[in-house]
């Protein structure tokens, strides 16, 4: 059984020195031509790095990624466009490779353009050839206020798994989020690793919020270049789902100031999209945030947050559920006994709020965080 990294991938890891002199440069390269699927932000403030990858990876196969961290290379015109290509090309240009078969992905401050003499004489430096990809290295190389890389592999038959991910705030997704890339030397065909990733997606990425905020450089990528062989198709999804999910759980645990990873399981909705949309609404509530934060069992708060679901109009509080932890709060009496044994449920590094809609069978779980004061200060001090 493989432990280590998937065959076949190639890479390098630098301080292009974007910001100061920690890793802030990645590329992941296969050996050969990689299966791809891939999702991306749909903020219309799209970086360049978005529509370069959307038309790479339109095409089906793909070669690898190119990652610049601490600048977004966002709303900077034609110049950043044509710095990305440039990038890109360089990158290329050294590992042998077409340029139009790498995706390039960019995370960080909005609105600055690279500073390309520095980026230039950092890529001259590129080996040739690529040694073997260090994914741990990758994942820490496109860190930007994460306080923690983010790697995770796990065996699928013969083959393995890989994934890599950054994100700790401004995360919202409506798409994927954030950037993540899995490799696998998984054998399948294109149509059946896009179907799988976007499942995977939608039940991972797409169940995650910090703070309400999509970005505009999100991107989502998984790259099979079938080396290991061909895995049982619904093997292989479920290992990538638990790949992924360990990846959304360590983003919402490490949010920007967070202390506590928030689980909301919602439960007996009409379908799971009903479920989804109430679990967004009450991990997204600054005001349940907040009580997480301070173990404070205010259930009112999740009331709150179900109700605004306005046009859910088969909603009927009188059917609703709520739980923190094992221990009902509602409608079971707020007696002292129920709100001490909820105080308890709360008070370690992960809530579960349990809420049962009474209507269906539809579950979604989402994933966030609390909110402390240290989330506004790394906010306001971002550019500063």
């Amino acid at each position: 059984m493989p432990s280590a990294g998937p065959l076949g991938f190639l890479g390098w890891t630098t301080a292009l020195g974007i910001k100061d002199d920690s890793p802030d440069f990645t590329a992941v390269l296969s050996t050969v031509p990689a299966a791809v699927s891939a999702v991306f932000t749909r903020s219309r403030f799209a970086g360049p790095s978005v529509l370069l990858s959307r038309d790479a990876a339109a095409k089906g196969t793909a070669r690898g990624v190119v990652v610049i961290s601490r600048n977004a290379n966002v709303a900077t015109g034609e110049q950043g466009l044509a710095n990305a290509r440039e990038v890109r090309e360089l990158v290329a240009g050294r590992a042998g490779v077409p340029a139009d078969e790498l995706l390039i992905a960019s995370t960080g401050v909005i609105g600055r353009q690279y500073p390309m003499d520095r980026v230039r004489t950092g890529l001259a430096d590129l080996p040739q050839p690529l040694p073997d990809a260090d994914l741990a290295a990758s994942a820490a190389a496109i860190m930007t206020t994460d306080t923690v890389a983010k790697h995770v592999t796990l065996p699928c038959g013969e083959a393995t798994v890989t994934g890599i991910a950054k994100g700790v705030g401004m995360i919202e997704p409506n798409m994927a989020t954030l950037l993540t890339f899995f490799f696998t030397d998984a054998e399948l065909d294109q149509p059946a690793l896009d179907r799988i990733f976007r499942r995977v997606v939608d039940r991972s990425f797409n169940a995650l919020s910090i703070d309400t905020d999509t970005s505009t450089s999100d991107s989502a990528a998984v790259f099979a270049n079938g080396l290991a062989g061909p895995v049982d198709e619904s093997q292989f999804e479920e290992v990538l789902y638990q790949v992924a999910l360990t990846l959304v759980r360590a983003i919402a645990a490490d949010g920007e100031g967070a202390s506590k990873l928030i689980e909301v399981r919602v439960r007996g909705a009409r379908d799971d999209a009903q479920a989804k949309r109430v679990g967004k609404a009450i991990v997204n509530s600054p005001l349940v945030k907040t009580a997480v934060h301070g173990a404070d069992p205010n259930w009112g708060r999740v009331a709150m947050a179900v109700g605004k679901c306005e046009d859910e109009l088969d909603i009927d509080p009188e059917k609703v559920v709520i739980r923190f932890g094992e221990v009902e709060t509602y409608p079971a009496p707020s007696t002292d006994e129920v709100l001490a044994a909820a105080t308890e449920q709360m008070r370690g590094d992960e809530v579960v709020i349990t809420v049962d809609l009474g209507i269906a069978g539809g579950t979604f779980t989402v994933y966030g965080c609390d909110l402390t004061d240290r989330y506004i200060r790394i906010n306001a001090d971002y550019t500063t």
